[in-house]
């Protein structure tokens, strides 16, 4: 019996047993609680660490290829995965497709040909299409991808034979992303067959993250270097890229001379007036098209061998404007570089499409060759270019091949153009003054202003050396407008001294007929001189003319509106048109001494110059023959009907001095006729 109100002994047993299996269950869940927190601390920890040390790596990496190495060997490492590799993503004929790279990891040191060598040459010798094999369900899914092998079938998995061989149970793919697009995949072989968890997808999410921003900012980088090496335009090298490849071959050149290259530098011809006649958006487009069939050109042609250093966007650059410059490496003989400069021509010959026109281009190209020896990279562009500028002088759409006497030839114009700067304002410029006769009594009806440049070292420099420097440097204008002046005040002072019939013929350059300021200088010139406007007579070749002939109209136009008389020079060696011809309110035609020359000898010019003076009388206009220099010639000429003569026969070109004397001559002789 127990006492009243207290409970028994076994029932106090009971209870106390129930409380400590409580507890201890309860220790036991806080102890589980308690594990599993510091499992998954730990867990965590692992993964920070394995992202800090990814974030490390990517930041030491050289590049891409090596961050993407050591972040496969770090989750291989974490994951305990044997094998790792790295897909890429490029672009490929307008496509992405994906490339199968060379970097791997191995966990297990392999010697020889194994199974797992086998997996690695068939992998880099794959090339899946997106949407294909492991990384292409990658791709597809922009999210990891887990392959059972043992259920996998080869429409799936197209490499399942040699991974089956290789002993791996699972593959697992994740995508490495640059925000929503997957610029490459990371995949992953296994001998378990064990699907990733939430954490491990997780951690990959993360992982494709970061290293996606690796590539995103290489890509960046990648941008500013290209950027800050090519033209924008065209896309091609610029100066600076080329020239560093040019370094590299002349660096090899030095070290094995028989390895031979040649620099071809090219320039459009008449690209100015195509780019003012259309406006720069479509010389932009000509520019861009030049570019393509100058690269397609190299591609084609198989007498281009390749240095491994240079892609083929490096073989051909853009200097500026219609420049461009192509680097040819390892030419047996300088007849390759000409075939390619040929070459060249030919296509770029062929008609462009420019904003709904077909234009037609030549150029003209300049060679240097490495064989002559050079010791720095300016030096053999600066002679490719003189050898183009060659070309252009003797005629363009032709190639030249540079020899010294070009850069001797380039120092002289150089320290030509710096001499004429100050000829003018130096007095070294004068004017000498060719008499024009008439063949019927041999008087003198007026004069031709030449220029000449006494220069103070090398004498006399003949005018087809210096006034195309002048036209170049933008001196011709200056100096036309002092030659107008100059020859406008003699021909008053011979006038109001001798003959006030006499009249003064002009040359105008084409620079300053073109240069918008001609007919403003001829009305200030004749009223400072008093000059009659229809004594000064301004001569033009036929080609300035016909250049552009709407616009010689104009100017035309307005010059005879001032009362000046115009006469078309050269008559016979450029392309006018007959219907331009009539257009144009010229006065005189002049015709060339080429056709003059001999023309006693020769037939065809006989025939020709009768062509001309028929001409004239129908269009009502005067001719004047110019270099007679013969009594044969001069009959000739006086049979055929010829109104004036201008040559050595009666007259060199004379200075004012002797001109005075000639009119002085002339005027005595006509006094004693008269009397």
């Amino acid at each position: 019996m127990t006492v009243a109100g207290t409970p028994a002994p076994g029932a106090e047993v009971a209870r106390l047993e129930r409380r400590l299996k409580r507890e201890v269950a309860a220790r036991h869940e806080a102890e589980a609680i308690a594990e599993r927190g510091l499992r998954d601390l730990f867990q965590r920890q692992q993964e920070i660490s394995l992202l800090e040390s990814i974030a490390v790596a990517a930041n030491e990496a050289s590049g891409v290829n090596e961050a993407m190495q050591r972040a496969l060997e770090a989750m291989c490492r974490y994951a305990d995965w044997p094998l790792g590799h790295l897909w890429l993503i490029a672009e490929r004929h307008g496509q992405r497709r994906f490339d199968s790279t060379s970097i791997w990891h191995d966990s297990v040191p392999r010697e020889g040909a194994g199974p797992v060598q086998a997996l690695r040459v068939v992998t880099e010798e794959s090339e899946f299409a997106l949407g294909a094999g492991l990384p292409g369900r990658v791709v597809a899914s922009s999210a990891p991808v887990w392959v059972d092998v043992g259920s996998a079938t080869l429409d799936e998995l197209p490499r399942l034979e040699e991974i089956v061989r290789a002993g791996f149970a699972s593959l697992l793919g994740f995508p490495v992303m640059i925000g929503a697009e997957v610029v490459a995949v990371l995949e992953f072989f296994s001998v378990e067959r064990k699907a990733p968890g939430e954490s491990m997808l997780r951690l990959m999410a993360q992982i494709g993250t970061q290293l996606g921003r690796v590539i995103e900012r290489r890509r960046a980088q990648d941008k500013l270097v290209h950027d800050a090496l090519h033209d924008p335009l065209t896309q091609l090298g610029n100066r600076k890229l080329f020239l560093d490849r040019l370094q590299h071959l002349l660096l090899r050149a030095q070290r094995a001379p028989d390895n031979h290259f040649a620099v071809l530098f090219v320039d459009l011809d008449r690209f100015k007036s195509i780019n003012d006649g259309l406006g720069h958006q479509s010389g932009d487009q000509l520019i861009i098209g030049t570019a393509g069939r100058l690269s397609s050109c190299l591609r084609q042609t198989d007498l281009v061998a390749r240095d491994i250093t240079l892609a083929d966007e490096h073989l051909v650059a853009r200097l500026g404007g219609d420049e461009f410059v192509i680097l040819l490496d390892r030419i047996g003989s300088a007849e390759r570089a000409i075939v390619v400069a040929e070459r060249i021509m030919s296509v770029l010959a062929e008609p462009f499409d420019v904003a709904g026109q077909r234009v037609f281009v030549t150029a003209s190209v300049g060679i240097a060759l490495s064989a002559s020896g050079y010791a720095d990279v300016e030096d053999i562009l600066r002679d490719a270019d003189i050898a183009m500028y060659h070309a252009k002088q003797t005629g363009r759409a032709r190639w030249v091949m540079f020899d010294q006497t070009m850069q001797l030839a380039a120092v002289r114009r150089l320290q030509l153009e710096a001499d004429l700067r100050d000829a003018l304002p130096q007095g070294q410029l004068f004017l000498q003054y060719q008499p024009i006769v008439s063949p019927r009594d041999g008087r003198v009806s007026g004069f031709e202003a030449l220029l000449r440049w006494r220069h103070p070292v090398h004498g006399l420099v003949p005018p087809n050396e210096f006034i195309p420097v002048a036209e170049e440097i933008g001196l011709i204008e200056p100096i036309g407008s002092w030659v107008l002046e100059q020859a406008c005040r003699q021909l008053r002072e011979w006038q109001q001294n001798h003959d006030m019939r006499l009249d003064m013929s002009v040359n105008v350059s084409a620079v300053q007929f073109n240069g918008g300021e001609l007919v403003e200088v001829v009305r200030r010139v004749l009223t400072e001189t008093g000059v009659a406007p229809a004594s000064l007579k301004l001569e033009l070749t036929e080609s300035a003319v016909m250049a552009d002939a709407e616009l010689a109209l104009g100017i035309f136009a307005e010059l005879k509106a001032l009362g000046v008389r115009v006469s078309l020079d050269d008559f016979g060696t450029g392309y006018s048109s007959l219907s331009y011809l009539r257009r144009l309110p010229i006065d005189t035609l002049k015709i060339d001494r080429s056709f003059v020359s001999q023309l006693d000898r020769f037939d065809d010019k006989r025939q020709i110059v009768e062509v001309v003076l028929m001409l004239a009388r129908a269009l009502d206009l005067d001719v004047v023959a110019e270099g007679v220099e013969t009594d044969a010639e001069l009959q000739l000429l006086r049979d055929m009907g010829s109104d004036f003569v201008q040559g050595y026969f009666y007259y060199k070109p004379l200075t004012p001095e002797a001109a005075e004397s000639a009119l002085a001559e002339q005027g005595a002789r006509d006094r004693t006729d008269a009397a």
